[in-house]
C-alpha cells in the first residue's frame, strides 16, 4: 500500500480494487489534470469535464471550450457527481480509460 502519490495522501478506507493506485498494483505518471465529475457509473468509471479559454483572432475575443474524459473511480475514494478531482495518467485501463482519480480538490 502506498501512503502518498504526488502529495495526495492515501484514503483511510481500504479497497480490493487492483486498479487502485493506493491499494492495487497500478503505477501512475506525473501528468496531472483537474476537473469536475459530471457522470458516474457502476463499473468504477467517472466522466470529468473542464473548461478553457480559446482566443479567436478574427473577432479578437475569447470563447470557452470544454473537454471531457473518462477516468477510473477507485472504490476507496468514492467520488460523487459535482466534486472537483485531481486525475493522473496511467497505463490503458480499458478502451477509453487512460487516467485515474487520485484525490479530491477542496
Amino acid at each position: 500500500m502506498k501512503k502518498e502519490i504526488f502529495g495526495v495522501k492515501a484514503p483511510e478506507k481500504e479497497c480490493t480494487d487492483l486498479k487502485c493506485p493506493f491499494h492495487g498494483d497500478l503505477n501512475v505518471k506525473k501528468e496531472l489534470l483537474k476537473g469536475k465529475v459530471i457522470k458516474k457509473d457502476v463499473n468504477h468509471t467517472a466522466t470529468i469535464e473542464w473548461f478553457r479559454s480559446f482566443y479567436i483572432p478574427k473577432y479578437e475575443r475569447y470563447e470557452v471550450r470544454k473537454s471531457r474524459m473518462k477516468v477510473h473511480n477507485p472504490a476507496c475514494l468514492d467520488i460523487n457527481i459535482g466534486e472537483r478531482v485531481l486525475v493522473a495518467r496511467s497505463r490503458p485501463l480499458s478502451k477509453t480509460k487512460n487516467h485515474i482519480i487520485i484525490g479530491r480538490i477542496d
